[in-house]
């Protein structure tokens, strides 16, 4: 690193030599009604082919300008072009600001600059402007959309499809790569995960209303973090206004499923002072949601002849509330026409508090020689109640207190005329902390001989069990447990930026750019696990202690409720620590093997340089160099609950990643592109860690790898973007990468305990004799290719007759994704053809009608995923796979006055399930149910 700031440096000073009769032109793009400011602006001289791009503030600036006369025009989508005449001087910073105004009536097309197209014109006019393939989401867009969070919003995005979690978008999957392959940032800056075991970014975190832009990044450029092999999303947050702004929203809801209530509200205010030189915005945003799901889940085995059969089913309640709260500061101070300076402050903290109730109904096969035609018996059935202490914040429930914060100060810097330098130290920091977590479980074994008759039902439930169900009041104590588990990570962060003009064609822009980052990561897992013997046997019958009652309706259907369980209270109230009431005991087994800590430090350093050969044809090319090295701390576990010390793993390497990008305008309204490029995706953190973790009531082992290699790809894109007057677009592209080294989950259901033995001769022996055990581990496969296409539009239907007609507008894209992985290995270590990478979907869909005048508007928007593999088994049979999903939403508004608008909303009218099978469509392992959700509220921007 020494070497390459040294070179660093001798630029610098070569080029602020070579640039004393030189100047600087620099400004601002602001929208005429508003003051908003307008990013994405083409700024155009009428001298050479020099132009550049208003930033996310709407500045621009022109380096290394000769002295002369000059005319300047800024071209904006949707607007009026707006010429300026300006003199330039030597040695001077030459400030020239613009007001555009929208556009009115053309040769063919009128433009009706309302709202939503204003939004809609901000995102299109920075995503045709960016040098990279990118899709843009402005806020104005996003509140078209009934998206409470950033992962519904995204699941709009060409390519881009959510996992969810009781309901709501969580994780992301871009052009049908897994969450692991992508990466998030707020503001350029990755954002540290609070995910216990993995590098995955809550979507559901944030807020939808905190962010100004959304910016998916499918191609990276190497002054970019190479971390991003499918994609890279960029959240980025408010920045301070051109003048005063207030707005508010309020709004509540109703979730039908559980009949319970939904409250949001939200605010912004910004200003600036001092002359303007000192600017502010503060926002914050709450949001109160009540929701939950209904539910059943199987098990699926094999008898001796592949006969399918369902071993274990679990219906399950879910009550949840979750509770979002979001608050967020950006400020900048003007020094002087030169140098600037900022800093960004955000804090995301969402609390869930989930009670579950689940009945667990485990069976066995009368004779195992005869299999599924001999018939089935009764093993035994569960009731688990979890919950959490009775006191105010943990409130009965088991809360799970998940917070994120980021901070960051950062300078923009002119030297000169030729050397433009940016600065940016940041902190985040992710927690997820949940206290006194509990559980309580009674069981009904069955002594005798309890025949089940399993009826096949549909696809969306796995069977109707049919059989003599004994009185749950007669289930026995099976356990108390007690557990608080706590995972943080954090970020510091360095970065600095230099651009000069570097050309070597005459008449034509070039630019060279160059910098490094440092980034110091630290993850922790501090986790702990009681069980409590009651002295006496006041617990032990379920009929005898306090109950609730859960008998319908149930959304799987009224023959699936669960039933009878120990109440809350009841779990909530029990004083654990009382001696002479409970007899605790650690269970060191459940946590001493998945609690670690792992340090990582990545150092970067890039060269980037952009050529135009002509007005039309540019060029990116350069590449990044990033050094990793990661020291893990994990703990050596010895029969399984006795810690025998601790065992750390370093794993360093180093990467090169170059790239190459074309951008070809044949015409104002049509962009074409090209880009070859490289990224990466580093093993989760607890992936590589030395542990064995046996779960014995799932008969389950999960084991780290410390050999994993991170994955590396290989990305190759075309993409051609034609764009409309009236602020519009249709665009379409092919991509194909290849990753080496891919990580995938292997399952293998039927280990044994000699293959144990051989895979870890160090360790004890956690599975007994004669039984076969689940065995997970991340494994590296050989390659994977994927390849695939997408399309979309996004049009207003202005060229309709009629008034009426012409107020329709279309927002429409498909993606299909193909992939075909080698080196993915069975149980016996043969190789397995015909696999996809896990978590691809192949095909997506986004579609929207809206309708939109002055006042009024409404939204009618489809999302649909087809079903992909999550997570590859032994064979396949226990391959693991997300079923197809269609949802439906629908949104209206109307405005009253100039600054308040009344808007309602509508999520999931399709009542979609999360859908999971075990490797058939017909063996389904989970259908989750939730229920539409109904949202009522005004908007007030002063």
């Amino acid at each position: 690193m020494k070497k390459l700031f040294t070179s660093y440096l001798f630029l610098i000073l070569s080029f602020m030599t070579y640039a004393q009769e030189r100047s600087v032109i620099s400004g601002k793009v602001q929208e005429v009604a508003s003051k908003a400011s307008l990013p994405g602006a083409t700024v155009r001289l009428n001298k050479e082919n020099r132009y550049t791009i208003s930033d996310q503030n709407g500045n621009f600036e022109f380096l290394n300008v000769p002295v002369g006369a000059y005319e300047i025009e800024v071209i904006y989508m949707g607007y009026q072009v707006e010429k300026q005449a300006i003199t330039v001087r030597a040695g001077e910073n030459t400030v020239v600001n613009f007001l555009l105004k929208d556009a009115s009536v053309t040769m063919d097309e009128v433009v009706v600059m309302g709202d939503r197209l204003r939004g809609q014109a901000r995102a299109l006019n920075q995503q045709k402007s960016k040098s990279n393939i990118t899709n843009i989401i402005s806020s104005d867009q996003v509140g078209r959309f009934p998206d409470a969070n950033i992962g519904d919003a995204l699941r709009r995005v060409p390519g881009i499809t959510m996992q969810n979690d009781q309901g709501e978008a969580r994780n992301i999957i871009v052009r049908g790569l897994s969450p692991e392959l992508n990466s998030v940032t707020l503001n350029g800056d990755r954002i540290p995960s609070a995910e216990g075991d993995n590098r995955r970014v809550q979507m559901d975190l944030i807020p939808s209303d905190m962010i100004s832009t959304i910016e998916v990044n499918k191609t990276l450029t190497p002054d970019m973090d190479a971390d991003a092999i499918g994609g890279s999303v960029n959240l980025i947050t408010r920045a301070s206004p051109n003048g005063q702004r207030i707005s508010a929203t309020l709004a509540g809801g109703y979730n039908p499923l559980h009949q319970t209530p939904i409250y949001t509200g939200a605010f912004v205010y910004g200003n600036r002072f001092a002359d303007n030189r000192f600017g502010m915005v503060l926002s914050g945003s709450y949001n109160n949601n009540q929701l939950g799901s209904e539910g059943i889940e199987g098990e699926w085995e094999q008898d001796k002849d592949g006969n399918a059969w369902l071993s274990r089913e679990d219906i399950r309640r879910y009550n949840v509330q979750r509770v979002r709260r979001s608050v967020a500061g950006a400020f900048d101070f003007k020094i002087d026409d030169n140098h600037s300076l900022y800093a960004n402050v955000m804090y995301n903290w969402r609390d869930d508090w989930e009670n579950r109730y689940r009945v667990r109904t485990d069976m066995e096969l009368i004779d195992e020689d005869l299999g599924v035609a001999g018939g089935f018996k009764l093993d035994k059935i569960s009731r688990e109640t979890k919950g959490g202490i009775g006191n105010r914040r943990v409130d009965y429930t088991r809360l799970e207190d998940q917070r994120v914060q980021n901070y960051s100060l950062g300078g923009d810097h002119l030297f000169g005329s030729v050397l433009d330098m940016d600065w940016a130290v940041s902190y985040a920091k992710a927690s997820e902390d949940r206290p006194n977590e509990r559980y309580i479980n009674y069981e009904y074994e069955s002594e005798e001989d309890l025949l089940i008759q399993q009826v096949p039902s549909s696809n969306d439930r796995p069977v109707d069990l049919v059989f003599n169900r004994p009185n749950p009041g007669l289930s026995e104590l099976d356990a108390i447990s007690e557990n608080h588990d706590y995972t943080d990570e954090s970020e510091l962060g360095v970065k600095v930026n230099f651009r000069v003009p570097f050309s070597l064609i005459d008449d034509q822009k070039g630019r060279l750019r160059f910098g490094a980052r440092l980034r110091l990561k630290d993850k922790q897992r501090n986790n702990n696990f009681f069980e409590y013997e009651p002295i006496g046997n006041q617990y032990d019958i379920l009929g005898n202690v306090q109950t609730v009652n859960w008998s319908g309706p149930f959304q799987p259907g009224n023959q699936y409720a669960p039933g009878l369980f120990a109440d809350k209270h009841l779990l909530g109230n029990l004083n654990l620590g009382d001696a002479s009431q409970f007899t605790p005991e650690a269970k060191p087994d459940e946590f001493l093997a998945v609690n670690y800590r792992a340090k990582e430090r990545i150092t970067a350093g890039y060269i980037r340089w952009d050529q135009d050969f002509s007005s039309k044809l540019s060029m990116i090319v350069g590449a990044r160099l990033e050094h990793t090295s990661i020291d893990y701390t994990g703990n050596v576990v010895a029969d399984e609950e006795e810690l025998a010390g601790t065992r750390s793993v370093e794993n360093n390497y180093t990467n090169i990643l170059p790239g190459l990008t074309f951008k070809y305008v044949p015409q104002e309204d049509l962009v074409l592109r090209a880009a070859v490029t490289t990224g990466l995706a580093r093993p989760n953190y607890y992936s590589i860690a030395p542990y064995v973790q046996s779960i014995v009531d799932d008969g389950q082992v999960a084991a780290g790898n410390p050999d994993l290699k991170a994955t590396y790809a290989w990305n190759f894109d075309l993409m051609a973007e034609k764009y409309f007057k009236s602020v519009g677009i249709l665009s379409g592209g092919v991509y194909y990468k290849n990753l080496k080294n891919f990580i995938y989950k292997y399952s293998n259901r039927d280990y044994t305990a000699a293959e144990f033995a051989r895979d870890f001769p160090g360790a004890s022996n956690l599975i007994p004799e004669g039984e076969t055990w689940r065995f997970v581990q991340d494994r590296n496969g050989d390659n994977v290719d994927v390849y695939g296409f997408e399309v979309a539009i996004q049009r207003q239907l202005d060229f309709l007759p009629g008034r009426f007609l012409k107020n329709f507008g279309v927002y429409a894209n498909y993606t299909f994704t193909k992939s075909r992985a080698k080196g993915i290995a069975d149980a016996e270590g043969n190789p397995r053809g015909n696999m996809t990478l896990p978590q691809t979907a192949p095909h997506m869909v986004n579609g929207s009608l809206s309708w939109e005048n002055k006042r009024f508007s409404a939204r009618v928007s489809a999302n649909y995923t087809a079903a992909y593999i999550d997570e590859i088994g032994s064979d396949a049979f226990s391959d693991f796979y997300y079923d197809s999903q269609f949802f439906l939403d629908a949104n209206a508004s109307y405005k009253f006055g100039k600054y308040m608008r009344l808007f309602i909303e509508a999520n999931n009218l399709t009542n979609q399930s999360l859908r999971y099978y075990w490797g058939a469509s017909s063996r389904p392992m989970q259908n989750e149910f939730y229920k539409p959700r109904y949202n009522l509220g005004v908007k007030f921007d002063l």
